[in-house]
């Protein structure tokens, strides 16, 4: 058990022959005993300030620790939101890849179905243009034949006589 400023003031030593000077012997210990309470004091002091400095100083290793994990957390979170966004980045552009195939294909498909028309329309024009002329050149030939001229003229006598009777 350490010493107290008590203990000092209440110190009795054995007197002998020829012993100290009990008035300096007192003088001297009562220095010893301000002094000691000067250290103690000082030692309390210190203490509660080292007390105060290490609560302190948990705090702030608290807050340390608390912002370490927080921005640990946050790199995480951003990393998750980053590989998320690419993730999704990818399908948009592997969905938009597979629509611009297909409008492609559709448009393709389109355009074939269109050209076959257009062929077949020229055929068909083709075909139709022969046949007209034919036909024209079918009714130009009966035209330009002799029986007409006489289906003509004998039509012509008859009207002229059938003109003539009605008169």
């Amino acid at each position: 058990m350490p010493l107290t400023p008590l203990d000092i003031h209440n110190k009795e030593f054995s007197r002998r022959l020829r012993g100290y000077d009990e008035d300096e012997v007192n003088e001297f210990l009562d220095q010893v005993i301000k002094d000691y309470e000067s250290v103690i004091r000082e030692n309390k002091e210190l203490h509660n300030q080292l007390m105060s400095l290490q609560e302190r100083l948990d705090h702030f290793l608290n807050i340390e620790e608390t912002l370490s994990k927080t921005i640990i957390v946050a790199q995480e979170a951003a990393d998750e939101v980053k590989n998320n966004a690419k993730k999704e980045a990818q399908l948009i552009i592997k969905e938009s890849e597979k629509n611009a195939d297909r409008i492609i294909n559709e448009s393709l498909a389109k355009s074939r179905k269109i050209a076959m028309e257009v062929e077949e329309l020229k055929k068909q024009a083709s075909i139709y243009r022969t046949r007209f002329r034919t036909l024209v050149e079918a009714q130009l030939e009966l035209l330009s034949q002799e029986s007409w001229d006489a289906l003509e003229s004998s039509g012509e006598s008859r009207s002229t006589r059938e003109a003539n009777e009605v008169y």
